[in-house]
């Protein structure tokens, strides 16, 4: 039997058992669990369970693809603990792959897979970027990484300016 070369974009079976998790009832959220981390459900709270469920099929499935993640990890882990402070992000910061962006606009959810080439696959088709996705789905141009949240706004709502005295 002749193996296919592996893709380098999200598994099918990976995003829909993601997208499945909250159509299962608890009991199969349960035993899910207990497949996925070989121990009881740690609490009954129902999105935690789902979020660390889609977290260990994305890790289960990308440490086959990109074997380097567990060791990047580990480092970033390490240095987290040595030196009790997270690294700033860069600026211009990717999501690891596997990472889902979810954002409602105007009542609909959309959701981006980011894949390990770099790219972004929405409602199945690949962009190269965030911002052709919001631009996309708001029909305006848009910064991708603030419409999907990855960064702030470099402007501040409120108007008062620090250090002013009156």
């Amino acid at each position: 039997m002749s193996q296919k070369p592996h893709s380098f974009a999200t598994p099918p079976s990976v995003v829909a058992q993601i997208t499945q998790l909250p159509s299962l009832d608890m009991a199969a959220i349960r035993v899910l669990w207990k497949r996925l981390f070989d121990r009881d459900t740690p609490t009954h709270s129902r999105p935690f369970l789902e979020r660390r469920i889609a977290y260990r099929l994305q890790e289960i499935e990308f440490r086959k693809v990109d074997h380097n993640l567990m060791e990047r990890n580990d480092r970033r882990i390490k240095t987290i603990m040595e030196t009790g402070q997270n690294k700033k992000r860069d600026r211009n910061y990717r999501p690891v792959p596997g990472t889902v962006l979810t954002r409602e606009y105007q009542g609909v959810i959309h959701k981006v897979v980011v894949t390990p080439d770099g790219q972004y696959d929405f409602q199945g088709r690949m962009y190269p970027s965030l911002s052709m996705i919001a631009r996309e789905i708001t029909g305006t141009r848009w910064s991708g990484p603030l419409f999907f949240g990855l960064k702030v706004s470099a402007t501040t709502k409120s108007s008062s300016k620090k250090g002013v005295r009156r």
